[in-house]
């Protein structure tokens, strides 16, 4: 690894954090680091920010995310958010689901590596994951697409009055006004953003919270919705 790609020590933040944790979250940093390059999942320069830009970032999304709920990490690429939220979350069964075969790959040698029992890894697209995955109660993302289509995706995954939790940066009230109409269709009751990761991060996450209400998806979804659950009633 150059002097560029250089990954330096964990900060002080991480090690509060992660908490007992902590060794897999530095083991994880490394994999990212090398394998991570390697196989094309995050960029070269994105190696000396990992802790602050990429982990940290993530893990304090578990600040917004109620206690022993089901998860699915939409779009979970190298593993952001879903693997440091696992670390720093062991009360969650987390679903990463991520649509390419290389990322699955190696999704799947981080939580035989790190030991993540509560977390699965699913490789298909969230829009044909209705019927096929049990709903959850959060969905997460990050750096996944623009809001109306991010809430395309992942609302339909969504258990009723559930709520997906999508890291963003500064444009975060702006996508959620550019989207009101599409969330609405959805089956959105109420929109917020919010900062995490005081004191832990700075400047602080920006998280997009979308909440549902009795039907995730909205009208558009309940017929599918419907239609997916009708084979499983045959089976019995």
């Amino acid at each position: 690894m150059s002097e560029a790609e250089e990954l330096p020590p964990a900060p002080q933040e991480a090690h509060t954090v992660f908490g007992e944790f902590f060794p897999e979250a530095v083991r994880y940093a490394e994999l990212l680091a090398d394998a991570g390059v390697k196989r094309g999942l995050i960029g070269p320069r994105e190696v000396p920010r990992l802790w602050e830009r990429h982990l940290l970032n993530c893990a304090v999304l578990s600040e917004v995310v109620p206690e022993g709920v089901t998860v699915c990490d939409v779009g979970s690429g190298a593993g952001l958010p879903g693997i440091p939220l696992a670390l720093v979350r062991p009360d969650l069964k987390i679903t990463l689901l991520e649509p390419l075969l290389r990322r699955t790959n190696f999704l799947q040698e981080i939580v035989e590596l790190l030991g993540l029992d509560h977390v699965t890894v699913v490789r298909g697209r969230a829009e044909e994951m209705l019927g096929k995955l049990p709903p959850v109660h959060v969905v997460t993302a990050r750096a996944v697409a623009p809001l109306d289509r991010l809430a395309g995706w992942g609302v339909p995954l969504l258990r009723p009055y559930g709520e997906m939790l999508a890291l963003k940066g500064d444009t975060a009230e702006e996508e959620i006004q550019s989207a009101r109409a599409a969330l609405s269709k959805l089956g959105v009751v109420r929109t917020s953003v919010l900062q995490v990761g005081e004191g832990v991060v700075d400047p602080m996450s920006t998280v997009v919270r979308v909440e549902v209400g009795e039907s995730p998806g909205g009208v558009r979804f309940a017929a599918k919705r419907a239609k997916a659950a009708r084979p499983s009633r045959r089976r019995r």
